[in-house]
């Protein structure tokens, strides 16, 4: 029978907290919050995008279970106060209490220093897929030596910056903010004005919304590619209506629904603004040709682009004290505004100098760029180079190269190379908001970003924003630059917010600065030569093809080579590395085969890293039972062993009904020790036992969902398996970590088929068995002590006395049952063929009455395990396989 995590001897190695248990009702309860609010609750994140970023209270929870192991070798300072020892240093016997008394039922005990500044001694850690740098920031804040791996330049220098950002000087940040303000912002603003709606003045442009043109292959007429004339929803007295842009004459004017026919207050034209000319094609308005927009694109060797409406912040009207909806609001475009962008655009076709500070790469192929020049489909269709984009400076207008030229340009002067590269990460985060290829969200009154679905997608009605800004817009260089210093602040002064009593609470400042102690590495983690260095590896491995990082990284990679190509050899290349990426990417001809190799050929590499007793903690996305599979297969084939998984999401409903469910999930997993040959039957109870015990836990004594118990029922059951990989049989055959995991999975799903057999079985394995066990081991399962007794699987005549094969009384049981001919069980064959064998009686008669199935195989096995006898596996393998 198994022993349950926690309940190691002292000549093992420790068992961490994270293994016994895991919050996951205070995690979520903070990542929930976190979610809404990231500038507030870890701004160091903020600072520029990328990826699938896990939520910093994940990993620093990871992090408080994970490296909190020995009481002797931890410190907990109080926030603020200068950095004082908390009252828990005075007391290390409480420290030590806290860690040992983390468990299934209530792992909150440790809970307690989420929000103290606490810190280890000799720690080291590895993060070999540190992407954007949130296990680095975290453990780092532990006082650990934390050291990060990735092949991607733009994620390797996004996390230099984080990590620097603790040791760099805000006074300099600031001085160097002011020098470039100085230098181009006026020059910049001159070209984002608009003359007010209400009065002989200027007022400053927060967007200019522009629509594609194409040409009818019919008529020739001009179509603008509207899907419909939504401009902006009401505002401040105006909500509820809508400003719309009436075809006819032009003007932006205010309806009440949108969905209705209108009529303009400007020409009396009435229409319809929910209908647009854009139906799966665009549609002629003077002669109602329908056409492919791509087909018109590639056709007519691009599109041309109009501006329509202007979204508008007038600092004058506000100084006046007039209305919300006259200070912001929108309006029409006039002959001005078409003025001041030719005349931008004449600028920057005589600028030769700046254009030396814009990339002029291409585009690559690549399956998020042309999905239709590759075998394969990672879902969507992704075309930007079929609209008509070359290179990846086609995806700005001119006036936004020359304001992006020019805020370069400025950076380039700063001398001081650090403080040079957080207004450079700025500028490259500025760039998801600057861009033609990013829409107006008319129902939000602002603008998306880029990567609003991790892909690049064209929009028909590009909005451009005003780079540097103004008081008001999304996503300005200005905006940006305030959260990159607000970034820095927070990594020099780092608090912790959490829920008391249902509130939420910030911290005091931690005295600790994020990354001291921390280092990057812009290479492939598999050339990684370490051997038992690390303490634990804490990281969030890539998934399949859920986010084709390499492709979309370049928006950003080409922008930042401008200027550091010549200071990091990493920025070289004209595009991030492709083949080596461990990706499933039909692109680089790489399939799921391709990167379940991959990644255990990383695990591989991790493990050789890790110290015997070491850890590996990481977060993963799961979509179906075969990733599980193909997960614990590789971590196992490696030489881990799974102790424990928890959920960060999943969805509930799904994993109880059977279908396909999505699962972001915390695994840990340990250097496997020697692993014992052990039979499906018998490992089949125990994973049977321990997900009843661990439901059982965990719906008495916390609160969560079916599904989240799911998820750490199916981390206790791995561990169960992770003990025996590879050795684990099944009717004579050696069962697959893939072919375990289905069955996992239907027992977590389905509950129990364990019988009297079962039982038996288990109490065969339990030394001094009595009655009292027998009824332990029957709740919950479908036997019961009576059928059991009946069955003489026991009697009770003189004492508890179990009905083995060399029981008179089961044995006499068992004849009757023969000479009768009556229906006998697996068991009832395998315990008279024993029988038989050891009084050397034929047993040749009986073989060709029965039918030998693989039951009755696996149950041979089985009844081997639980008794040390081989002769069950001896008959199993001669004589049945013999006959």
């Amino acid at each position: 029978m198994s022993k349950e995590i926690g309940q190691s001897d002292e000549s093992e190695r420790k068992t961490l907290p994270i293994e016994k248990g895991f919050p996951i009702e205070r995690v979520n309860e903070i990542a929930e919050k976190e979610e809404r609010a990231k500038r507030h609750y870890r701004p160091i994140y903020t600072m520029h995008k990328w990826w699938a970023r896990r939520h910093g209270c994940v990993f620093r929870a990871i992090s408080l279970y994970t490296l909190l192991d020995d009481y002797e070798d931890i410190t907990v300072h109080e926030p603020g106060k200068n950095g004082t020892l908390s009252d828990y240093r005075s007391n290390s016997g409480e420290i030590q209490e806290l860690l040992e008394s983390v468990e299934l039922a209530n792992p909150e005990s440790l809970w307690k220093l989420y929000p103290k500044d606490v810190r280890v001694e000799d720690k080291k850690i590895l993060d070999p897929f540190m992407g954007g740098g949130t296990s680095l920031v975290e453990t780092s804040r532990f006082g650990a030596e934390s050291v990060g791996y990735d092949l991607n330049p733009v994620a390797w220098f996004v996390t230099k910056k984080e990590i620097d950002a603790g040791q760099t000087d805000l006074d300099e940040l600031e001085e160097a903010f002011r020098q470039v303000k100085e230098d181009v912002s006026e020059d910049i603003l001159e070209y984002y004005r608009t003359p007010c709606p209400n009065g002989d003045h200027m007022a400053d442009v927060m967007y200019n919304m522009w629509v594609k043109e194409l040409d009818c292959v019919s008529c020739g007429s001009t179509v603008p590619l509207y899907k419909d004339y939504r401009v902006g929803k009401g505002r401040y007295e105006n909500k509820g209506g809508y400003n719309v842009l009436c075809p006819a004459c032009e003007s932006v004017v205010f309806v009440e629904d949108w969905k209705e026919e209108s009529t303009c207050s400007e020409c009396d034209h009435q229409f319809t603004p929910s209908e647009g000319n854009i139906d799966r094609g665009y549609i002629c308005q003077d002669c109602g040709q329908k056409y492919g927009v791509l087909d018109g694109i590639q056709e007519q060797g691009g599109f041309d682009q109009r501006l329509y409406a202007v979204e508008y912040y007038c600092p004058t009207c506000d100084s006046k004290g007039l209305s919300k909806s006259k200070v912001k609001g929108y309006k029409a475009v006039e002959e001005e505004d078409i003025r001041l962008y030719e005349e931008a655009s004449k600028e920057w076709a005589n600028s030769d100098e700046l254009k030396r500070y814009i990339p002029d790469e291409r585009i690559p192929p690549g399956i998020k760029t042309d999905s239709t020049l590759f075998e394969g489909s990672i879902g969507g269709g992704h075309n930007v180079l079929r609209h008509g984009f070359k290179q990846w400076k086609d995806m700005f207008n001119d006036r936004q190269l020359l304001a992006l030229a020019k805020i370069l340009k400025s950076i380039d002067d700063i001398e001081n190379q650090n403080v040079s590269e957080y207004l450079l990460l700025a500028l490259s985060d500025a760039l998801r908001t600057n861009t033609m290829m990013t829409p107006y969200q008319s129902s939000a009154n602002k603008s998306n970003h880029i990567f609003k679905s991790n892909s690049f997608d064209p929009p028909q009605q590009p909005v451009e924003g005003n780079v540097w800004g103004t008081e008001y817009g999304m996503g300005t260089f200005e905006s940006i630059w305030e959260m990159v210093v607000n970034g820095v602040e927070y990594a020099h002064n780092p608090t912790e917010r959490y829920i008391e009593d249902g509130d939420t609470t910030e911290s005091s400042p931690f005295s600790q600065k994020i990354g001291q102690g921390a280092s990057v590495h812009c290479e492939d983690m598999r050339k990684l030569d370490s051997e038992n260095e690390f303490d634990a590896v804490i990281t969030d491995p890539p998934y399949y093809d859920n986010v084709i990082y390499s492709e979309l990284s370049d928006f950003f990679y080409v922008w930042l080579r401008v200027l550091l190509k010549d200071e990091y050899d990493v920025f070289e290349p004209e595009k991030t590395p492709r083949a080596e990426s461990i990706v499933a990417n039909p692109a680089a001809q790489k399939g799921a085969a391709e990167f379940e190799d991959e990644i255990r050929q990383a695990f591989n590499t991790a493990s050789k890293a890790l110290k015997q007793d070491g850890v590996l903690a990481f977060t993963y996305h799961h979509s179906d039972v075969e990733s599980w599979g193909e997960l614990l297969s590789a971590l196992c084939d490696v030489g881990f062993e799974v102790t424990a998984t928890y959920p960060i999401s999943a969805d509930t409903h799904k994993f109880f009904e059977g279908e396909a469910v999505s699962f972001d999930i915390i695994i840990v997993a340990r250097p496997a020790n020697e692993r014992d040959p052990i039979s499906w039957n018998s490992l089949r109870r125990n994973i049977y036992r321990t997900a009843q015990k661990t439901r059982q836990r965990l719906e008495e004594n916390r609160d969560l969902s079916r599904g989240d118990i799911g998820v750490v029922e199916m981390g206790r059951c791995f561990h169960e398996y992770s003990k025996h990989h590879g050795k684990v049989e099944r009717a004579g055959e050696t069962m697959t970590a893939k072919e375990v995991v289905d069955e996992i999975y239907g027992v977590i799903q389905h509950g129990s088929d364990i019988g009297e057999i079962d039982v038996f079985l288990d109490l065969l394995e339990t030394p001094d068995a009595s009655y009292d066990d027998l009824n332990k081991l029957s709740r919950g399962t479908n036997a019961t002590p009576e059928r059991m007794e009946d069955m003489r699987l026991y009697r009770m005549d003189d004492g508890f006395t179990l009905g083995t094969w060399d029981d008179e009384k089961r044995i006499a049981y068992i004849q009757s049952r023969v000479d009768s001919d009556e229906e006998l069980t697996d068991l009832d064959k395998a315990q008279f063929l024993r029988y038989r064998w050891e009084h050397g009686k034929s047993v040749s008669e009986y073989l060709g009455e029965w039918e030998i199935t693989d039951d009755l195989r696996e149950l041979c096995e089985g009844l081997a395990d639980a008794t040390g006898d081989d002769t069950y596996r001896n008959i199993l393998e001669s004589r049945l396989s013999d006959f």
